[in-house]
């Protein structure tokens, strides 16, 4: 009885409870970065001299208070045999913040990039806007850039050519930095942000900006030699091929454009966007789409080849593996493209989601989760080697 005379004092009670539940949620979801436990950052693997360099997803979390423990950006390095062999500690970021009352969080202790080891130094780009130069036999640290303060977040990988390593940064730059002491050689603006990896061929080099343009760069100065606006944001990562930039755009197209002076050859559409940097194989580009397509396309036409489904997007970087291309889904499925016929086959399914790029060594595709674990699989058969979590704590 007293709950058929009081339906409508019960209705404005359980409103206000889910009123009150929206805002403590808007406090934790705005105001408290990581409260749900999301693993950020997390790089590919690198493999150099029998020797595999990677860099683990950190993951915040907390309740109400925001006292979440901190997230620690490392350096972890195993053997090939999934031995590990020892790691270093970049940066930690440390929470702060009571409850309902959160500070602004720092930016996260976060790598998204893979490293990029060259001549004894292992390369690292972070999210709270550093380089650091580590020894890759004893964790030791080379050299920090900038010395002083941050830079806005990092998200691509650094590339070494010659004496000099380049990376694109947040803050709409490409900048050169002396590769052994990390003096800065040059920078270049662009109009917006930088996600994409620098690609050097000769002496040019080549990125592409959410200004919806591909630049090309001389290594030299930084000096532009040319650029070439799409119709959407760029943040994927070019390949040069044959006198020849193809790159992926938000607008759902793959483009090719002339390396040597900027002119579109051809574009292909898609039913979503390109991210992932394509590879290419005796005069075809293999291009993933966050369609779950893998496009085969002629490399000189554009004209469609070959059209497989892999059934969800596809965010990863693919690997070459003798005449195969190893390709993965985000759902975690594993296929390998046989470039003579351009039939797919599933190899391996993980089950976990894949984002970071396939990295391949010595016949062995190693591959880091969503999920945080380091998976070996042959090659060719697409058999589990080993699994190992590969953690921030």
């Amino acid at each position: 009885m007293w709950f058929k005379h009081n339906r409508k004092l019960l209705s404005k009670i359980v409103l206000l409870l889910v009123m009150l539940l929206v805002i403590m949620s808007g406090l934790a979801v705005f105001g408290c970065a990581g409260i749900k436990g999301v693993p950020e950052g997390g790089s590919g693997v690198a493999v150099a001299d029998g020797t595999l360099y990677l860099c683990p997803a950190i993951t915040q979390g907390g309740g109400f208070g925001c006292s979440a423990p901190s997230g620690e950006a490392k350096l972890v390095v195993l053997s090939t045999s999934g031995v590990h062999l020892w790691e270093t500690t970049l940066e930690t970021e440390k929470a702060t913040g009571g409850m309902f009352s959160c500070a602004q969080p720092p930016k996260p202790a976060a790598i998204y990039g893979t490293p990029t080891v060259v001549r004894g130094l292992v390369y690292i780009g972070s999210y709270s806007g550093k380089i650091y130069a580590i020894n890759s036999s004893s964790g030791a640290l080379r050299w920090v850039y900038p010395r002083q303060g941050k830079l806005e977040p990092i998200i691509g990988d650094i590339t070494v050519a010659g004496d000099r390593l380049y990376f694109g940064c947040s803050d709409g730059k490409v900048y050169a930095l002396d590769a052994a002491t990390g003096d800065k050689e040059w920078e270049f603006q662009t109009g917006d942000k930088i996600w994409s990896t620098p690609i050097i061929d000769g002496d040019r080099l080549f990125i592409g900006s959410f200004d919806k343009k591909l630049y090309a760069l001389s290594v030299t100065d930084g000096s532009k030699e040319w650029e070439f606006a799409a119709e959407g944001t760029i943040a994927a990562t070019p390949l040069v091929y044959d006198n020849t930039v193809y790159i992926g755009s938000f607008d759902r197209h793959l483009y090719a454009v002339n390396a040597s002076d900027g002119n579109l050859k051809w574009k292909f559409p898609a039913e979503r966007w390109f991210w992932t940097k394509p590879v290419a194989y005796d005069n075809t580009i293999y291009a993933g789409c966050f369609d779950g397509k893998v496009y085969a396309l002629n490399a000189e036409s554009g004209n469609k080849v070959a059209e497989l489904d892999m059934g969800s997007p596809v965010s990863a970087w693919p690997v070459i593996v003798d005449s195969s291309i190893i390709f993965a889904s985000e759902e975690g499925k594993v296929y390998s493209v046989d470039t003579a016929t351009n039939q797919m086959k599933q190899i391996a399914n993980i089950e976990e989601k894949i984002y970071t790029p396939l990295c391949v060594g010595d016949g062995v595709i190693y591959i880091y989760s969503e999920a945080q674990n380091l998976y070996a699989l042959n090659a060719e058969s697409g058999v589990r080697l080993w699994t190992l979590p590969i953690t921030s704590k």
